[in-house]
């Protein structure tokens, strides 16, 4: 039992990246600089799939929402990293606190989920490709994103409810540069072990369910690409998974290595470059994955390109 103290919490106190004066500087602007890419690289994407009538398929209305998950997901953490590097008060209040997590996990829930339902997608336009019109239609599409977006509310709903019920009443600074949730369990001066059952239990279904559909659909994938003969006709195949593929690992890695096992494990210092890298890095790179592995985007850029520039000379 942690031990109770008779002052509660009202607000808490954020840790900054660095309290060194010189690197606050370079560290704001290296912050600033990856979220503009962020946003112009994942508003790229969504300008691009909406004016291109070649980019009309599920696969790509898929990628439009994953762009649209990543600008908020990143926009609730780094402009909040930005701010605190250079304020001398880094304190946020326990509603401001328990927002911020709530939309994180609410946005990191919903990217699990969504990649999960575009490697169906991959697995129903590779091996299905008969009925992959109705496997994948457009009510079928809206349906799996309602359901992304609605389990990953309740998801973070529950989580956000269950950590801010529980007293606080000892140090109020958290060990973070953001409300994460295994901060925040450490400063209750309650037991919290049936807390990180629950999280442990929830984000297992919600992270290797969505995993394991993962898993199953590309194993579905690869099966038959390997009986195909033409080496050709499987790289093409495959080309169209790629990117997908390589944004799962890059999102599935860190998220196991944070949040499946106990708090007991914490780790200030890992966690902390585990934790920039998947929610100010990733969203960064997705769509530059994208855009330098999927043809179908790249043709579309260079024709947008190419469109801008004959009307910039029309205009002069």
């Amino acid at each position: 039992m942690k031990p109770m103290d008779t002052t509660l919490v009202t607000e808490f106190v954020l840790a900054g990246l660095s309290s060194d004066p010189n690197l606050q500087l370079p560290l704001f602007l290296l912050c600033l600089s990856v979220y503009l890419v962020t946003l112009l690289g994942n508003l790229m994407i969504i300008a691009l799939i909406r004016m291109t009538p070649g980019l009309q398929t599920p696969m790509y209305f898929f990628l439009m929402n994953l762009s649209f998950v990543d600008i908020l997901y990143s926009s609730t953490i780094t402009p909040n990293i930005m701010a605190n590097i250079l304020s001398v008060n880094k304190t946020i209040s326990i509603t401001g606190c328990a927002t911020q997590m709530f939309f994180f996990i609410d946005l990191a829930s919903s990217e699990a989920m969504l990649l999960a339902v575009m490697a169906y997608d991959r697995y129903a336009a590779i091996c299905k490709p008969l009925y992959y019109t109705s496997l994948v239609n457009k009510a079928r599409c809206f349906q799996l994103i309602c359901s992304v977006y609605a389990a990953g509310f309740l998801n973070s709903l529950t989580h956000t409810y269950c950590a801010f019920i529980l007293p606080f009443c000892g140090s109020n600074h958290v060990n973070h540069f953001y409300c994460d949730i295994n901060p925040i369990l450490k400063l209750s001066c309650k037991d919290t072990f049936l807390n990180e059952i629950f999280l442990f239990a929830v984000a297992g279904s919600i992270e290797v369910g969505s995993f394991l559909c993962i898993l199953i659909s590309y194993v579905h994938i690869l099966l038959p690409l390997l009986r195909i003969g033409s080496t050709r006709g499987r790289s093409k195949s495959l080309s169209t998974c790629v990117s997908h593929f390589i944004c799962v690992a890059l999102f599935y890695c860190p998220v196991f290595f944070m949040y499946l096992r106990p708090t007991s494990a914490y780790s200030v210092d890992q966690d902390w470059v585990v934790s920039l890298f998947y929610t100010v890095i990733i969203p960064m790179l997705n769509p530059i994955i994208y855009s330098l592995r999927n043809q179908d985007v790249k043709r579309a850029l260079g024709k947008l390109s190419i469109n801008s520039i004959f009307m910039l000379f029309r205009l002069n």
